[in-house]
């Protein structure tokens, strides 16, 4: 858990160069993956054993904590690979795990209750009821939902769970944990550590008659100029959050520790970004303010870092417009300046080759001269993009060749003139290149404080001490009997200069307490080994509580053996044995958005229909629809969800506070599959949580269903014929159109059936509901009807036909479907062949 510090810096480091770096800024902790199978960053380079254990070793000498993320969802065979896996970076000095599997959080906590464990943002926690569920379990921290405002951490606070809250970096237009934009759009998800970032590509909005919404140009950020042509074209492109100005309220409201997202980024993005936040906390910790000029540093370090513009809106209670960045998804960098003339040169000529009689080879390229008066400094190297105003997809990059102040005039060469006007950016700081590349090539990359006490008493072991500033131990050594001098003797200078001499060491000795008798002699030679010997107990001293862990640790269990536990665990619980289970019949299910489709769904054969609250709240329903609460409950959500959990009867629950809700109140909750259950470990541990039900991921195949479904002593079902819900959003992806009426009851956009047009032309259904929280629904419906018999015979009791975006007719044919595949498989027969345009998920292609 956070320490020393009254708030954590939490760094990012996709291998060992950007943890270097970030050891070098002054991260309090970081955090990162080891190897490429379990973690949300697999593309990143990551960690072997080896550089993982050299990284903890420096990072526990310099102070800094190491938290290993294995937040992904986990496979039932998988399970005792990734309890090996945290084992091992456990031993090699791990500090702490963040977890995103249930599953694996309760068998980590079961193996090895001593190891810290974090609960992933990823596990979708946004309110106090969850925080404290998860308190429940064991969880030493959790990592809240970026979408939400200080208010809301701090009323979370109160819980006393220690709170990591996102701070810096890129944000997911979806709610994490529950996107599967990624996975239904080619097989990489988000959920296994592989999102293809489908969010960051251009989207057209177009309307019922597939017809092209048009939306407004967006004004360039801090310019009068308007990006021309590209307005919207990036509708689910955030910009990047940024919360410098808001470290002191984030301390206040009780965030512990503050993250910098980026395990994808370079060295110098890490070294930048930290470096700029440490100063910003260090001032608020000490209660003085940066000085303006110091404020415009930092702003502008971190300008000059990768960045989509800046937002803090989340963190001010707003998800509008001013948070997209919807012209571009790339770098913006900072504006420097714009173009004031530029000219063509005459055309120059390479020649190539000629040498030992070969031939001549001749090149003719353009050049030109552009001349950009600067608003902003920059440095000789940094790389300047030129993007004109009239089509700014005609743009260049050039490079700085000298140091220039702001009010300058530079001349950079091109590949051809620009228009006048032009805007121009610094992209990539050479600086801070270059500032990377040697802190992370140091032996050592930051140096802890350390307070020496040196006691040299006449017949008496002369004696060095080396204590931590932050007081987290401490070490001695005794060296030579003290004598009187024969000739100099030794001053409490001397020894001052010879015992601070740490040279390329971990400490960095910041304070000296000298007791020394007069007219002592002394070899300097002896002093340095005594010193020498206090500086390797000390690091020994810090080291020793990792080295000891080995020491009656578990080993990690083997498949066998996480069987075995799980037995334990559904006795302590008092979960029946699955296999002695009754199951109930299979049946039709349905969920639907209105009560004519609740109607026409029962009519057509449906044992049990779903719909949202927001759905329910509005007109005359049939009786005996199921509530189907949101994938998202945040403390103002409360007052319209809870109501719908009532003692006895079903409820299906989006996320785990409205399981902790549906529990304390005795009600049925079935599991949803936004809370993603990937293995048997998972069931348990939600079954020992209250769960009466459980729906199935959308990413598992066929295989991991029929394996998983008859592990679990309740009821479980499957969507087999539908659009998948992609993505859940707190931004209104309808404000692209800039027709936002700030009512959302009232909107007459949200009456409308848009859907976005992807790259490839293929359309994705989107709503917004009267919360404003937007969904997308995947581009092709699912159809799974034909795999019904595979699917009845593992014991799915619940088909559920999703007629969200539905007519009555249309829920009609889809619950009929469903139930006539449900008779042709009880009845041994084959189901009717898969729906033409119809896919059949991930059911025979598994994601990565």
């Amino acid at each position: 858990m956070a320490h020393k510090n009254v708030i954590e810096l939490l760094a990012p480091a996709g291998g060992p160069e950007p943890f270097n770096a970030a050891l070098a800024a002054g991260a309090d902790a970081i955090y990162c993956g080891l190897g490429n199978s379990f973690n949300a960053r697999r593309s990143a380079k990551n960690f072997d054993d080896a550089s993982f254990g050299d990284a903890c070793r420096r990072a526990h000498l310099a102070g800094t904590r190491v938290y290993v993320t294995v937040n992904v969802a986990v496979a039932t065979d998988e399970i005792p690979r990734v309890l090996g896996l945290v084992r091992r970076a456990w031993l090699l000095g791990a500090d702490a795990f963040i977890i995103q599997d249930w599953g694996l959080f309760a068998q980590v906590r079961r193996t090895w209750p001593q190891i810290e464990t974090h609960v992933s943002t990823q596990a979708n926690v946004h309110d106090a009821r969850g925080v404290a569920w998860c308190r429940s379990l064991g969880a030493d921290r959790v990592t809240l939902s970026r979408e939400l405002s200080l208010p809301e951490i701090e009323r979370i606070a109160k819980e006393g769970v220690e709170l990591e809250c996102f701070g810096h970096g890129a944000l997911c237009f979806c709610y994490s944990g529950v996107c599967m934009m990624s996975s239904l759009s080619g097989g990489r998800s988000a959920n296994r550590g592989l999102c293809a970032q489908p969010c960051r590509l251009p989207y057209e909005l177009v309307d019922e008659k597939g017809e092209l919404v048009p939306v407004p140009d967006v004004p360039t950020a801090g310019l009068a100029e308007t990006m021309r042509g590209v307005g919207g074209t990036r509708a689910l492109c955030p910009k990047d959050y940024c919360t410098v100005d808001h470290v002191g309220e984030m301390i206040s409201a009780g965030v512990g520790s503050l993250k910098v997202e980026g395990r994808m980024k370079a060295p110098d993005y890490v070294y930048q970004v930290v470096s700029a936040y440490r100063r910003a906390i260090d001032a608020a910790i000490a209660g003085e303010p940066l000085s303006e000029a110091e404020d415009a540093a930092v702003h502008r370090q971190l300008k000059r870092a990768f960045n989509r513009d800046f937002t803090d809106a989340y963190l001010r209670g707003e998800s509008g417009n001013e948070m997209m960045s919807y012209e571009r998804s790339n770098n913006r960098g900072e504006v420097v300046g714009e173009v004031e003339s530029s000219r063509a040169l005459e055309d120059s000529v390479e020649r190539r080759g000629g040498g030992n009689g070969g031939r001549t080879r001749m090149r003719r390229f353009k050049r030109a001269e552009v001349r950009i008066r600067l608003t902003e400094p920059v440095g000789e190297g940094d790389l300047l993009e030129v993007r004109p105003v009239s089509d700014p997809t005609q743009f260049l990059t050039v490079t700085a060749e000298r140091d220039s102040a702001a009010g300058e005039v530079i001349c950079c060469r091109a590949p051809r003139p620009m228009e006048t006007g032009a805007i121009v950016r610094v992209i990539r700081s050479q600086a801070a290149m270059d500032a990377a590349a040697r802190v992370s090539k140091a032996d050592v990359q930051r140096k802890r404080p350390v307070c020496a006490r040196v006691v040299a008493r006449l017949g008496r072991p002369f004696k060095v001490e080396v204590a931590c500033a932050d007081g987290e131990a401490s070490a001695s050594a005794e060296g030579f009997i003290c004598e009187a001098a024969r000739t100099r003797a030794v001053t409490g200078e001397d020894l001052v200069e010879h015992v601070g001499r740490m040279g390329g060491g971990p400490f960095e000795p910041v304070s000296f307490d000298v007791q020394v008798d007069d007219g002592l002699g002394m070899g300097f030679s002896a002093v340095h080994k005594v010193r020498a010997a206090a500086v390797k107990a000390l690091e020994e001293a810090l080291l020793a509580p990792y080295a000891a862990r080995e020491e009656g640790l578990a080993p990690a269990p083997s498949e066998r053996a996480v069987a075995y536990r799980l037995g334990e665990a559904r006795a302590e619980a008092g979960i029946a044995d699955p296999a002695a289970v009754r199951r109930e019949e299979p049946c039709a299910c349905a969920l639907v958005a209105d009560p004519a489709c609740a109607r026409a769904a029962l009519e057509a054969g449906a044992a049990r229909v779903y719909a949202t609250v927001d759905d329910l709240a509005r007109d005359e329903w049939p009786d005996g629809v199921v509530p189907w609460l949101d994938e998202v409950c945040r403390e103002g959500d409360h007052a319209r969800l809870d109501p719908w959990v009532a003692e006895g009867a079903p409820v299906a629950v989006g996320n785990v506070s409205e399981l902790a809700l549906a529990a304390e109140r005795g009600a049925a909750p079935e599991v949803r599959s936004c809370i993603p259950v990937h293995n048997e470990s998972c069931l348990v541990a939600l079954e020992a949580a209250g769960a009466s039900g459980f729906w199935l991921s959308p990413e598992l195949t066929l295989e991991q269903v029929c394996a998983l479904a008859p592990a679990a002593s309740v009821p479980v079902g499957l969507m087999v014929l539908g659009r998948e819900r992609a993505m859940t959003s707190e931004h209104c992806v309808l404000q692209v159109t800039g027709k936002c009426v700030h009512d959302c009851a009232r909107c007459p956009q949200r009456a409308r059936r848009f859907s976005l047009k992807d790259i490839d032309g293929k359309l994705l259904p989107v709503r917004t509901d009267v919360n404003g929280r937007s969904r997308i629904w995947s581009a092709y419906p699912l159809d799974a009807t034909p795999q019904a018999g595979e699917l009845i015979g593992a014991g799915v009791t619940r088909l559920l036909a999703d007629c969200t975006l539905l007519t009555a007719k249309e829920t009609t044919f889809y619950v009929e479907r469903v139930a006539r595949a449900i008779a042709a498989a009880r009845a041994g027969r084959k189901p009717a062949a898969r729906l033409q345009g119809a896919t059949s998920g991930h059911l025979f292609t598994g994601i990565g």
